[in-house]
């Protein structure tokens, strides 16, 4: 994937699913968001975030799909020209309804070791490895259903000399959810969320 592609997905987490991240958090749901974009061009079809505080299976991607979901069946692209796309590497139940859904990839930006130890949430990890006793979140990435990509990594592979505007933009994005993060923990008790 070029720098321009990368560019504009990264617009698409500033422009489309953190603003709905920053109104999840304003109400006590977590940080996780996700959106769906063409990927023949890479325009915008659906995002949503986190609203655990309404139903606790409203994660980023699930609500996502909800909303993608929702759209006329007439208009809405397949699934297939279709790439999702998550705030975070998605858990257990979300890698299952991605598949079920049909879309053949996903793309995120901070791997479950960044939702555990910079984020504070760790049941991504505790449930892979106390219900599939899958250790450090080792799922298979690239399997008949989907192929996974980490964001971050996509942008180490790029050349250097193409690198440094698009760092700024991933720092700014990073520098947000941190943010919103901080803001989570400080008023996650006062939530209805049964794994705050």
């Amino acid at each position: 994937m070029n720098e321009k592609a990368l560019e504009k997905i990264l617009n698409i987490f500033l422009k489309e699913v953190l603003p709905l991240t920053e109104q999840g958090v304003a109400k006590g749901s977590k940080v996780f968001g996700a959106a769906i974009i063409k990927k023949e061009d890479l325009s915008f079809v659906a995002a949503e975030t986190n609203n655990e505080i309404e139903n606790p299976l409203w994660h980023g991607e699930m609500h996502t799909l909800k909303k993608f979901y929702e759209l006329d069946a007439n208009t809405r692209p397949k699934e297939k020209d279709c790439m999702f796309l998550s705030s975070h590497e998605p858990c257990s139940m979300c890698l299952s309804a991605i598949t079920f859904s049909g879309f053949d990839n996903f793309y995120y930006l901070f791997p479950y070791t960044a939702t555990n130890d910079e984020f504070k949430i760790p049941h991504d990890l505790n449930i892979l490895k106390e219900v599939f006793k899958i250790n450090d979140g080792e799922y298979n990435k690239e399997n008949s259903y989907w192929k996974s990509q980490n964001i971050n990594l996509l942008i180490e592979n790029l050349p250097s000399s193409k690198k440094e505007k698009i760092l700024n933009q991933l720092n700014k994005i990073k520098k947000k959810y941190q943010k919103l993060s901080n803001q989570y923990q400080v008023n996650k008790d006062g939530n209805s969320i049964p794994l705050n």
